[in-house]
């Protein structure tokens, strides 16, 4: 049989306490006021337990946050070693390695390109880090337009580096005749008294006194521009196209040993000293044109002479004396 329940009462009329019964009334406000008590307590064991202990889960993800927190950290440390890094790269590339090849600095907009467009970092905004995930973002991508800018300036300067080394394959820069097949150096460049004229003219060239059959070198890598025959003037002589505004003129040769649009290197035999044309002794008359203009070939003479050479070979090209055509 079910438990009943019951409550105490005072009885006025017999003056005693009586058990009665409980009403449906009464169970519903026993059960009811059981229910409120227990989830009261229920309630509170929880916000106890929340505020003072922590689930193995939330500490999971307490430490995982942690960690999180000290990799952005880490990252943004590095994000800034690496932007120094980068503007002493560029620094560099600037003041040393452009520098070194006579180029002027790589264009500013270039260098540091503008960031407009959409945000992107919007995706990740709305959060308790996100201000330090979007500055980390806008870093790295900063980062990134440099780099890509970087990478393009030194595409160039590797241009630049092939271009300067076949610059300096092309130049004239050794005597078109060894040193010991000379008797001496005739006549230089400047004012000089023309040998069959008899009048002060101005000489373009050098001239070197050799034997007959003496060889004669291109003075730089080049192609064979132009192979003349003449009974006059030059005689018979050839001009290199040298590239990079250079060209050498070889003339009164006795023999020419090439021929138009043979390409040759520096030192290569190109023909023999003789006497034609208008000469009046055997000698290779010698020419340096750079952008169309005729200059001083003693200039150009850095690969072969030692400095005490290079001295003695300016002061007999600056002698007054006459010119040998």
């Amino acid at each position: 049989m079910a438990k009943r329940f019951h409550k105490i009462r005072f009885n006025e009329q017999s003056l005693e306490h009586e058990e009665v019964p409980f009403a449906l009334r009464d169970y519903v406000l026993y059960f009811a006021g059981r229910t409120i008590v227990v989830g009261g307590i229920a309630a509170a064991s929880i916000v106890l337990f929340e505020r003072f202990f922590e689930s193995p889960v939330d500490r999971a993800r307490e430490r995982e946050l942690v960690f999180l927190e000290q990799q952005v950290e880490r990252l943004s440390a590095e994000v800034g070693q690496m932007e120094v890094i980068l503007a002493d790269i560029e620094n560099r590339d600037d003041a040393i390695y452009r520098s070194i090849f006579g180029t002027g600095p790589f264009p500013e907009h270039l260098r540091n390109p503008g960031t407009g467009g959409a945000d992107r970092a919007r995706h990740v905004r709305g959060y308790e880090h996100s201000e330090s995930i979007v500055s980390l973002s806008a870093e790295v991508s900063e980062l990134q337009r440099k780099l890509v800018a970087q990478s393009r300036s030194f595409d160039e300067v590797l241009d630049l580096a092939k271009q300067k080394r076949e610059m300096l394959l092309t130049i004239p820069a050794i005597q078109p005749v060894r040193n010991e097949d000379l008797k001496r150096m005739a006549s230089g460049y400047g004012y000089r008294i023309h040998p069959i004229y008899k009048v002060r003219k101005f000489h373009y060239g050098m001239d070197f006194s050799a034997p007959t059959g003496t060889e004669i070198f291109a003075t730089g890598d080049g192609v064979i521009e132009e192979v003349k025959r003449q009974y006059n003037g030059y005689g018979r002589h050839v001009v290199v196209r040298h590239g990079f505004g250079y060209q050498t003129l070889y003339a009164h040769m006795s023999k020419i040993l090439v021929k138009e649009g043979q390409r040759v290197k520096r030192g290569e035999v190109i023909g023999l000293v003789g006497n034609t044309g208008t000469s009046v002794a055997p000698h290779l008359h010698y020419e340096v044109h750079k952008d169309g203009k005729k200059v001083n070939p003693a200039h150009y003479y850095f690969n072969d002479l030692t400095p005490e050479q290079y001295e003695e070979m300016l002061m007999k090209n600056e002698a007054p004396n006459q010119s040998f055509d």
